[in-house]
């Protein structure tokens, strides 16, 4: 498909952005670079203050973002912003222009999306699902992988904003759909977390050149994305966080109560899900998933030393 007709274009020309935190940010500096005049709106004032330093324009409200806006994105934390942000008062849909395309880029359930699709049809604003991975490094350098649920029309719309923001952009069903997908990305990625995890402390308690020993592994079938990008965390423990464990451990109960209602059984998955658990349980919400090693070293006994190296 030809992602850059000038039609999309114009159609879309001017984005909200709401929501400019470690993804957001960055997320809406490469659409100003890519021509888009972007207004956004955060709690954080340095957030937006951020953006305007990148070319694009301050909001001091939802509203005031989303007036004249032929698109609106959103990159919120949970369920419970989104909702707030797009159906409460002063919200996105209250505000949002007839035949304008909202798209909600954050990781919420299928559910809440479905619901997002249906409100967004009686207020005649197409809607998208389109979550993202590849963490903070994909948002900076536009490579984010996006998986998008919705009509098939309004993903051709919303194609030429994709391309400024990812690399492997796929339309992969109805509203809802795309959340789903992005709740199974979660379960890879996670259970892809903990096995390195498990492995930097079985080298290491073998007395194996660590570093050697990850080059080695990338190069084979246990290589990884998940590897590539962890790897130098976890061999300097810095935690600081890319994405962090509180969000994981969110997303990780999204993937258990959808497949409850489904009926999938995951028990790696819902290991994984306790293991985080444990880790905020620790005070480590706060830290990149990567910290899952913590977990692993507790319990094989080797503690704060390794953290602090």
């Amino acid at each position: 498909m030809d992602r850059n007709t000038d039609t999309s274009q114009k159609e879309l020309r001017s984005v909200a952005f709401i929501g400019l935190g470690i993804m957001g940010g960055p997320m809406a500096a490469n659409l100003v670079r890519a021509g888009y005049r972007v207004t956004g709106y955060n709690r954080s004032r340095a957030a937006v203050d951020r953006l305007v330093e990148a070319g694009g324009h301050a909001a001091s409200s939802v509203a005031e973002a989303v007036a004249d806006a032929h698109a609106v994105i959103t990159m919120l934390p949970a369920d419970a912003e989104v909702t707030e942000v797009v159906l409460g008062e002063g919200g996105v849909l209250e505000h949002a222009r007839s035949g304008s395309l909202f798209i909600d880029m954050s990781t919420i359930s299928p559910r809440t999306a479905t619901a997002l699709g249906e409100a967004g049809r009686e207020h005649g604003v197409g809607v998208l699902d389109a979550p993202v991975s590849g963490g903070e490094a994909g948002a900076v350098e536009g490579v984010l992988s996006i998986m998008a649920g919705g009509d098939a029309e309004d993903f051709e719309r919303a194609a030429p904003l994709f391309d400024a923001l990812g690399t492997t952009v796929v339309h992969v069903g109805p509203h809802g759909a795309g959340q789903t997908v992005k709740a199974a990305n979660q379960l890879v990625v996670a259970v892809n977390i903990q096995a390195l995890a498990e492995a930097v402390v079985f080298l290491e308690q073998a007395g194996a050149d660590l570093p050697a020993a990850l080059t080695v592994l990338g190069g084979g079938l246990a290589g990884s994305t998940v590897l590539n990008r962890k790897k130098e965390t976890m061999l300097n423990r810095d935690f600081a966080p890319g994405f962090r464990i509180d969000l994981h451990h969110k997303d990780l109960g999204i993937v258990t109560d959808t497949a409850r209602e489904i009926g999938a059984v995951l028990p790696a998955g819902a290991l994984v899900a306790q293991l985080l658990s444990s880790c905020r349980a620790n005070g480590e919400g706060g830290l990149d998933h990567s910290a899952l090693l913590r977990g692993v070293e507790r319990l094989s006994g080797r503690g704060s030393s390794h953290w602090n190296r």
